[in-house]
């Protein structure tokens, strides 16, 4: 059996759904920027997540 039509073919596909995806997000999501206080980060990251109450337990 013959392929190689197949193989292009899909390969071109690929290629065209990867670069509307790739114009999408440039078009949607790249101008998008979000404003980080980085004091607020930085307390963020360095926080000490506080224990869960045990599953099941009712007081």
């Amino acid at each position: 059996m013959n392929d190689r039509p197949l193989l292009r073919h899909l390969t071109v596909l690929v290629l065209v759904k990867l670069a509307v995806l790739a114009g999408l997000w440039w078009v949607f999501f790249r101008p998008a920027q979000v404003p980080v206080n980085p004091d607020t980060a930085a307390a963020h990251v360095t926080s000490v997540p506080s224990p869960a109450a045990p599953q099941g337990v009712r007081p």
